[in-house]
C-alpha cells in the first residue's frame, strides 16, 4: 500500500489546529534546579501553613476556623449549621469544605479528641477512638465556639497580634490567637510535612498553668514536681518512668508508654476494656484480639464485641472458666495494641522557623509571645485612655465660658471656620474643637460637662497605672499568673489518666497454685514478720521478741494474702505471705529488711495485708499534713516488686493508717499536747501516690505530730470534745479521764 504524500500546507494548516510546539520531545533538566524552583516552595508551605502549629497551639486551618466562627458571633448560646460556618470559613481557608468540616471535627467536643474542646458540637461528630463511626455530614450537625474560646480571643480586638490579608486581600485575620493560657500544650497536636512533623500530646489544664506561674517566678523550678506526665482524653493510664519523661521535658522528644484500663466482673466472668491508648481505636483492637484467637495464640477468650455506647468506649472480653482475668490482660498488653506508646516531637514554628523544644523552652517562648500580647494591650488602653483624657481636657475648657464658646459658633459665617474659630478662642487643638463642635446643642449646659470632666482625675490615676505596668516586666507577669489562675479555677477539671509506675507493671514468671489456708500474720517493731496456722497459734505460748521489741500489728487472713512493707525511705515493698514460711511463736521470724532485700539502711514502718486493694492509705506526716491514697494505686501484676514514690519526701512520716470504709474517725496526737479527731471523709482521695495531702492539724512552731490511731472508746472517751468544725485546726488538749490518749503522749 503506496504512502500518502504530505504537502506543506497540510503540515502547515496541522500545527495551525491544536498543534502544541515541543509536545513529545525529551528535554534535559538538572535536578537542583528544578527542586528548589519547584518543590522546595511546596516544601515551605506544607511547613508554615499547614502541618506545624504556632506558639499559640494552632495550625492555620485550626486558626482561620476559630476566628471566621468568632466574627460569626458563635461565642455565646446561639448555634448554627456546620454547612454555614464551613461555607464562611472558605473566606479565608481556600481549601474543599471537606477538609474544612474535618477540621471543626476534630476540634469539637462530640469527637472527643481533646481535653478541653474549642468547638462545642450538636449532633453526631464520630468519635476519635472508633475507626467506622463516621460523623454526620455538615448539612446535618450544628455548633458554636466553646467557653474556653473567650481566652482565646479576650484581647484580639486591642492590637493583641498582628493581622494580616487573607488569600484574595478582601478581608484581615490574625497571624496569631492572644491565648491567655499554653493552648499549645494543653491539646494534643500532630501534623507531616515535608522532610519534618510535629507530635505534641496533651496536658492538664491546672498543671500546665500551676507549671507556668511557678517557671514566671522561678525559671530554675522542676517542672516535674508540678507537671508529673500527660493526660490524655481517652483516660488510658500512663506508665511513668521518670527518666523517659525527663528526657521529653528537656528535649521535646522521646516517647510515653500507656496502656488501656479494664475492669471485671466477676459474676459474667467477663473483662470490660474502658479506655484505650490515643494512638488506636477499638476496632483495630478488636481485630488483633479476634487475630490471636484464630492463631491458638491466646485460648482463654470466647467471645470479644464492642459494646460502645452513649456512655462511652465499652470493648467487652467474655472468658473461658478458670482463666485469671490479670495475666490473661498481661498478654493483651504485650501482644495487641491496648498498650501503645504515644512518640513526642514537640516541634514548633517560633517567628516562621521550625523548633523542636522541650516543656521549658516551649513555655518560655509561649511566657514571651503572651509578654508581649499583654504590653501590646496595655499600650491600646493607655492610647485609648489618653485620647479621651485630651478631649476632656479641651471639654473642660469650654466649662469656663459656654457662652462664649455658643457666641464664636453663632457669629462664625462659615462652617469651615468654626473649628478654627474655636481653636483661637480658647486655646485648644484641631482634635479637642472638632470634639467640641460635634457636641449637641441640647449638652451645652453645665450639668453634661461637669459629668464629663469629673472623669478627668480617674483617668489620670489609670493612665498612671498602665504607665507603671509598662515600665515594669514583674507587674506584667503578675498580669498573666493572675490570668492562668483564674483560667485554671475556672476551666481546670481532675487528670483523666491515672499514673501507674514502670516497676509496677514488670513481667513475673507464672508460679504454681499455692495452698490457701487461714493463717495470723505478726509484724514487729524492729521489722520481723511472723506467719503462724491458727491451730500452730492455739498451741504456742508467748512470743519470741529481741529486746525492746514489741508487736505493732495482728492480722488474721489467708496464705495468698497480698503483704505491702512501707519503709521510712518512702518505698514499698510488694510480696504475698506465701512467701514467707509457716513459724511458731517461739521463733523470732523472718527480718522483712533482709528477706525483701531493702536498700541499705531501709527499715519497715508499717505492713498491710489485702487481697482485693480495695480501701484506702493515709499518710500522716509529722508538718500535720494528710495524704489520701486509694490502695488500689500500689496494685500491680507481680508478687513482690518494689514500689518507689510509695508516699512523699517533702516530711518525716508520722504515721500510716488503713481504712476499709471511708468515713472512719481517728485521733491525732501532736508533741504540744494536743488531739485533734477527724473523719476520713473530710479529705479528698489522692491519685497520685507520693502527694503531700492536706493540712489537717495546726501546729505552733517547734511542735510536730506524734501519732494517729483509729478512733475507739479504748483511746478517746469524748470524740467530739476532740472533733473539730473546720480544717486545718489545733486540736484540745486532753482531760484527765482520758487515760489512754495521757498514757499515749506519755509513749510518746
Amino acid at each position: 500500500m503506496a504512502r500518502k504524500k504530505t504537502t506543506k500546507k497540510q503540515v502547515s494548516q496541522t500545527k495551525t489546529e491544536g498543534y502544541i510546539a515541543g509536545a513529545g520531545e525529551v528535554v534535559e533538566e538538572k535536578i537542583v534546579p528544578a527542586l528548589k524552583e519547584n518543590f522546595m516552595p511546596y516544601a515551605m508551605s506544607i511547613i508554615l501553613s499547614r502541618a506545624i502549629p504556632e506558639i499559640d497551639g494552632f495550625k492555620p486551618s485550626h486558626r482561620k476556623l476559630l476566628y471566621t466562627m468568632y466574627k460569626m458571633g458563635l461565642l455565646g448560646s446561639t448555634r448554627t449549621k456546620s454547612a454555614n460556618i464551613v461555607g464562611q470559613t472558605m473566606r479565608l481557608n481556600p481549601h474543599g469544605d471537606a477538609a474544612i468540616y474535618d477540621t471543626m471535627v476534630r476540634l469539637s467536643r462530640g469527637y472527643e479528641a481533646l481535653l478541653h474542646p474549642y468547638v462545642d458540637s450538636k449532633g453526631n461528630f464520630g468519635k476519635f477512638y472508633s475507626r467506622d463511626m463516621a460523623w454526620a455530614a455538615s448539612r446535618y450537625t450544628e455548633a458554636k465556639l466553646d467557653p474556653i474560646c473567650n481566652e482565646l480571643f479576650s484581647d484580639i480586638d486591642k492590637d493583641t497580634v498582628d493581622f494580616v490579608d487573607n488569600y484574595d486581600n478582601t478581608m484581615k485575620e490574625p497571624s496569631l490567637l492572644p491565648a491567655a493560657f499554653p493552648s499549645v500544650l494543653v491539646n494534643a497536636n500532630t501534623g507531616i510535612a515535608v522532610g519534618m512533623a510535629s507530635s505534641i500530646c496533651s496536658f492538664n489544664l491546672t498543671e500546665i498553668c500551676r507549671t507556668t506561674i511557678e517557671l514566671l517566678r522561678n525559671p530554675d523550678h522542676d517542672i516535674l514536681s508540678t507537671l508529673p506526665a500527660p493526660d490524655f482524653t481517652g483516660g488510658a493510664q500512663i506508665i511513668f518512668d521518670e527518666a523517659s519523661m525527663r528526657a521529653v521535658y528537656e528535649t521535646g522528644r522521646g516517647s510515653v508508654r500507656m496502656r488501656g484500663r479494664y475492669s471485671y466482673d466477676k459474676y459474667a466472668n467477663c473483662i470490660d476494656v474502658l479506655s484505650i491508648p490515643q494512638t488506636t481505636t477499638g476496632e483495630a483492637v478488636i481485630e488483633k484480639v479476634i487475630d490471636l484467637v484464630k492463631q491458638g495464640k491466646i485460648k482463654e477468650i470466647s467471645d470479644i464485641r464492642d459494646e460502645t455506647g452513649i456512655d462511652g468506649l465499652k470493648i467487652t472480653i467474655d472468658l473461658k472458666r478458670n482463666t485469671d482475668p490479670d495475666k490473661l490482660m498481661a498478654k493483651l498488653y504485650k501482644l495487641t495494641p491496648l498498650e501503645d506508646t504515644f512518640s513526642c516531637n514537640f516541634n514548633v514554628l517560633i517567628a516562621g522557623t521550625p523548633r523542636v523544644m522541650g516543656v521549658r523552652e516551649l513555655l518560655g517562648e509561649w511566657s514571651a509571645f503572651r509578654i508581649e500580647c499583654v504590653k501590646r494591650r496595655t499600650y491600646f488602653d493607655l492610647h485609648k485612655k489618653q485620647d479621651k483624657l485630651h478631649l476632656l481636657r479641651g471639654l473642660e475648657k469650654i466649662l469656663l465660658d459656654i457662652d462664649k464658646a455658643i457666641h464664636i459658633i453663632r457669629n462664625t459665617e462659615e462652617e469651615a471656620m468654626v473649628v478654627p474659630n474655636l481653636m483661637e478662642g480658647f486655646g485648644i487643638d484641631e482634635i479637642q474643637a472638632e470634639y467640641v463642635a460635634e457636641i449637641k446643642l441640647r449638652h451645652l449646659n453645665r450639668e453634661y460637662i461637669l459629668k464629663r470632666t469629673d472623669d478627668i482625675s480617674k483617668l489620670e490615676k489609670e493612665i498612671a497605672e498602665l504607665e507603671s505596668i509598662l515600665a515594669s516586666k514583674t507587674k506584667i507577669k503578675n498580669i498573666i499568673i493572675r490570668e492562668l489562675s483564674e483560667i485554671a479555677e475556672k476551666y481546670g477539671q481532675p487528670r483523666r489518666s491515672m499514673i501507674i509506675y514502670a516497676d509496677d507493671i514488670e513481667d513475673d514468671d507464672t508460679q504454681e497454685d499455692i495452698p490457701d489456708y487461714p493463717v495470723n500474720l505478726f509484724f514487729t517493731k524492729e521489722g520481723y514478720f511472723k506467719k503462724i496456722t491458727p491451730l500452730s497459734l492455739r498451741m504456742s505460748g508467748e512470743h519470741k521478741l529481741k529486746d525492746g521489741d514489741e508487736i505493732t500489728e495482728h492480722f488474721e487472713m489467708t496464705n495468698n494474702t497480698e503483704l505491702i512493707f512501707f519503709t521510712d525511705k518512702c518505698s514499698a515493698y510488694k510480696t504475698k505471705a506465701s512467701a514467707f514460711a509457716d513459724t511458731k511463736s517461739s521463733v523470732l521470724g523472718d527480718y522483712v529488711p533482709s528477706k525483701l532485700d531493702f536498700d541499705e539502711n531501709e527499715n519497715a514502718v508499717y505492713m498491710l495485708p489485702t487481697k482485693d486493694y480495695k480501701g484506702y492509705v493515709l499518710f500522716i506526716f509529722e508538718n500535720g499534713k494528710i495524704a489520701k491514697v486509694p490502695l488500689e494505686s500500689y496494685a500491680t501484676k507481680t508478687n513482690r516488686k518494689k514500689l518507689a514514690n510509695a508516699y512523699s519526701d517533702k516530711d518525716r512520716l508520722a504515721a500510716v493508717l488503713f481504712t476499709e470504709n471511708d468515713g472512719e474517725d481517728i485521733v491525732i496526737l501532736s508533741s504540744s499536747g494536743r488531739a485533734l479527731v477527724i473523719n476520713t471523709g473530710e479529705l479528698s482521695p489522692k491519685t497520685t501516690r507520693n502527694t503531700q495531702g492536706v493540712q489537717v492539724m495546726k501546729l505552733k512552731k517547734g511542735h510536730r505530730v506524734i501519732s494517729a490511731k483509729l478512733l475507739s472508746d479504748e483511746v478517746v472517751r469524748d470524740p467530739e470534745r476532740y472533733r473539730a468544725k473546720t480544717i486545718p485546726s489545733m486540736g484540745q488538749l486532753p482531760r484527765s479521764n482520758d487515760e489512754q490518749l495521757m498514757l499515749d503522749f506519755d509513749n510518746k
